[in-house]
């Protein structure tokens, strides 16, 4: 899916070569993070899902999805 135009590759390939190396590993989970949020599934595909995931009774108690989030 290269819809792009070929100016942003080379603008963000510029902005990359000022980025000092320490900063990188930094960079690099910044990215991965973004390109994650933008390529979720669509909410119609995660619903069915998880209809599916609740119909085999593979679900979990909201108090323990709590102590998930406030562990991680």
């Amino acid at each position: 899916m290269d819809t792009a135009r070929p100016e942003y590759r080379s603008e963000v390939l510029r902005e990359l070569e000022q980025i000092p190396p320490e900063f990188l590993p930094a960079f690099l989970k910044l990215v991965r993070v973004f390109r994650e949020s933008v390529t979720l599934p669509a909410a119609q595909d995660s619903f069915r899902q998880g209809w599916k995931e609740a119909l085999r009774g593979e679900t979990r108690p909201v108090s323990e999805l709590w102590e998930d989030l406030d562990a991680g």
